[in-house]
């Protein structure tokens, strides 16, 4: 059975990968990825965190480059209006949540940044590292997959990226805004891959010659 957007042709045309990935990490701080934290308690999240994990091992392997953020900010002037009143709460800079899992962020290797709103590339370098690392092809992991992995999702497209989401690396709160999400990035704006889809790239790509 088909709905009204397979009807029209939403999904149609798989974009692909291109010759030079970068993976985007989206705010895999402890603030979200460790349970004794208010939003760190989601086994969705955790299972992304394992996945990235593995994601990243084999990126970094290849000198695919990694471009890893948190959220954070100075004082309540300068956050948006947001509706989640546990941000108010320890999000600021210098506060043990906003560290970034050691799990996934490699001080060594990644490109890390602080943003302030959902997407990762609103007010922040990351449009200037991609440009210099010359990057066509962006793989977002994270969480959350309804929120800023949506937003970093909806930009990496906008600014002409071959955009994918491993579905395994992004995470949500619950199951049903996780999948009701990707499913419409893949309508629209990405491609959905499995992970192992990911990591066979990452094996016939080969090892990418480093940008200085």
């Amino acid at each position: 059975m088909t709905d009204r957007f397979e009807q029209v042709g939403y999904g149609d045309t798989a974009i692909g990968f291109g010759k030079r990935p970068a993976v985007v990490v989206v705010d895999m701080q402890v603030g979200f990825t460790r349970p004794e934290w208010p939003c760190g308690q989601s086994p969705y999240i955790h299972r992304a965190v394992d996945n990235t994990a593995a994601l990243l091992h084999q990126a970094r392997k290849r000198n695919i480059p990694v471009a890893s953020c948190n959220v954070a900010w100075c004082s309540e002037k300068d956050m948006q209006y947001w509706k989640v009143g546990v941000l108010y709460q320890g999000m600021f800079y210098g506060d043990p949540s906003t560290q970034m899992d050691e799990r996934i962020y490699d001080p060594d290797y990644d490109f890390n940044f602080t943003k302030s709103a959902p997407s990762a590339f609103f007010g922040t370098p990351l449009v200037a590292f991609l440009a210099k690392q010359r990057v066509d092809t962006v793989i977002v992991t994270g969480c959350t997959t309804s929120g800023c992995v949506r937003g970093t999702v909806n930009d990496s497209f906008s600014y002409g990226y071959r955009t994918i989401v491993p579905e395994q690396c992004v995470g949500d709160m619950e199951e049903g805004p996780h999948w009701d999400n990707l499913r419409d990035v893949g309508r629209r704006y990405a491609d959905v891959m499995k992970l192992d889809d990911v990591l066979q790239y990452f094996k016939d790509l080969g090892k990418l010659e480093a940008v200085a």
